[in-house]
């Protein structure tokens, strides 16, 4: 729609960071200037250059979430992607897999595919109003002798609100289940050691609050858990094999890589180790500003619980019983604030909360946010409080 001011405050974070470091864009346009090769694609020259940035890229992703070897770090397009292949790679006929009412599409759908194919799934329960969490206990009780694998969303993408992965991760090592984590919402954000915590696989995407480029992603995997590949082609490696060689990283990496997106997303990752906690830090500090400001408003509703400080930086409302695409277009049109309205991609979580059909708006904050602009959306929302 249009909007009626030029000013503009982009709350949608959660979906895609729109302002990143300048040193990525910077990064992007050398790759692309400089003639970037193929990477692994040779041995000379401009693929050679290629192939070092991606490993320095590899090599940052696996100390960021506690990959003790490189080489089972595999770059994917986004997290979607990364979730079919180890849901699809690891899960077979007659297998048992737990998962949770909180979590998006790209975990619910493949699991829906591979319910079909013969594996059996248990979707957990949140409990609303009380605190918002799955007990690790839930996970525990619905184990069974068939239970292959656990995989669950760090932070939901609709309230924000944290899975105790540490606790899950225990009872996957303890009754020998693979745990794939979804950590699309939480990577640069919230701690994530796969060793201290038991992670098998950990699933990301660049494009959220690690500040990379679209179109990159990929997944940590432990060493001895073998994903059966999705994709099988060029892999630049023996290229005589009649199937996909099944060695880490090319196992999970048939054809040509996003070497111009991987190089940002390398920019991206040294500017977040030089920035430390504080930018982690700042986007958390802004999402509970804003929750202050518009919790006890008329009319408004907020999903989550905000007693807990260590969740993604996501706040989810409604105003009264308007459809939450009415609300949003008010929100961008009157004060140039761009949210996130509908469903989000986590059907059954709004199932849970009632919310099917009004849908919920998502403010989602950056490390490049200001407080001044949490404050604006605060007026906002008090303004069409007041409204009625």
């Amino acid at each position: 729609m249009e909007r009626h001011t030029d000013r503009l405050i982009y709350l949608d974070n959660a979906a895609t960071t729109a302002a990143k470091p300048p040193e990525v864009a910077r990064a992007v346009a050398e790759a692309i200037v400089g003639g970037a090769g193929n990477a692994d694609r040779g041995g000379l020259g401009a693929s050679l250059e290629a192939s070092r940035t991606i490993f320095k890229a590899r090599q940052k992703i696996a100390r960021l979430f506690g990959c003790p070897q490189t080489e089972q770090t595999a770059f994917t397009a986004n997290s979607t992607e990364s979730l079919n292949m180890a849901i699809q790679g690891l899960l077979r006929p007659g297998d048992h897999v737990i998962t949770t009412v909180m979590e998006h599409n790209s975990v619910l759908r493949p699991l829906r595919r591979m319910e079909e194919q013969g594996v059996r799934l248990t979707v957990l329960p949140v409990h609303p109003g009380v605190d918002w969490q799955i007990p690790a206990e839930a996970f525990e009780a619905a184990v069974c002798a068939d239970t292959r694998m656990i995989v669950c969303t760090h932070a939901a993408n609709l309230t924000g609100d944290p899975v105790d992965i540490e606790a899950v991760g225990k009872i996957c090592r303890r009754r020998g289940i693979l745990f794939v984590l979804d950590a699309s919402q939480t990577a640069g954000v919230l701690d994530i050691d796969m060793e201290r915590m038991n992670i098998d696989v950990v699933c990301f995407t660049g494009h959220k609050s690690l500040m990379g480029p679209q179109g990159t992603g990929g997944l940590c995997v432990r060493k001895g858990v073998e994903i059966r590949p999705l994709l099988e082609g060029g892999t630049g490696i023996r290229t005589y094999d009649p199937r996909q060689p099944l060695v880490m990283p090319t196992a999970l990496e048939a054809g040509t890589l996003n070497g111009h997106g991987l190089a940002g997303l390398l920019a991206a990752l040294e500017w977040r180790e030089k920035e430390g906690k504080t930018a982690a830090e700042r986007e958390i500090s802004l999402a509970e500003q804003f929750y202050r400001g518009i919790r006890e408003l008329p009319g408004v509703t907020v999903y989550g619980n905000f007693r807990r400080r260590q969740r993604a930086p996501i706040v989810a409302m409604n105003l009264y019983g308007y459809d939450s695409a009415l609300v949003a277009e008010e929100l961008y049109g009157r004060f140039g604030i761009q949210t996130r309205a509908g469903g989000h991609c986590a059907p059954l979580y709004h199932r849970a909360l009632g919310t099917e059909r009004q849908g919920a708006v998502r403010f989602s904050f950056s490390c490049f946010n200001t407080e001044e602009e949490a404050a604006e959306a605060v007026r906002a929302v008090s303004v069409l409080s007041e409204e009625g």
